[in-house]
């Protein structure tokens, strides 16, 4: 079983510090809509980016486990927050857009590659939101 750690130290404030086991550290805050501070990580931005960054890894092992020749990928991820009366939330929904060129495939192949990457993406496999899959695909 894999283990991952992090480290979080709060430096005043809404201001917040970050490591991972991997050596990244950075700074990060609350939105600035929720008191927070611009231009830095939030913990809602790292979790649809957790999301994305897993699918992006997913697909690249998909696309070659299919022999899809894949020119270019690029994916935007997008997290609706649901609010509550009582003034809770939580990320109802994630829609990923990946944007793929390929040569020499079927569109069809290519979906199922982006299905298997989906069920093998264990952070978007982690979350309680639903994942949505939006692709386009463009073969050559």
């Amino acid at each position: 079983m894999s283990v991952y750690k992090n480290k979080v130290e709060w430096r005043g404030e809404h201001h917040g510090y970050t490591w991972c086991q991997n050596d990244t550290e950075m700074e990060f805050s609350a939105p600035p809509d929720l008191h927070g501070y611009p231009n830095v990580m939030t913990p809602e931005d790292a979790f649809v980016m957790a999301g994305n960054t897993c699918y992006h890894m997913m697909v690249l092992w998909a696309m070659k486990r299919f022999r899809v020749e894949l020119i270019s990928f690029e994916c935007e991820a997008v997290g609706e927050v649901e609010e509550y009366i009582d003034k809770t939330s939580w990320f109802k929904s994630i829609t990923l857009y990946p944007r793929l060129v390929i040569r020499g495939t079927s569109e069809e192949v290519v979906r199922r590659a982006l299905d298997l990457a989906l069920k093998y993406s264990t952070i978007c496999q982690s979350f309680k939101s639903e994942v949505i899959i939006t692709p386009s695909i463009t073969v050559q």
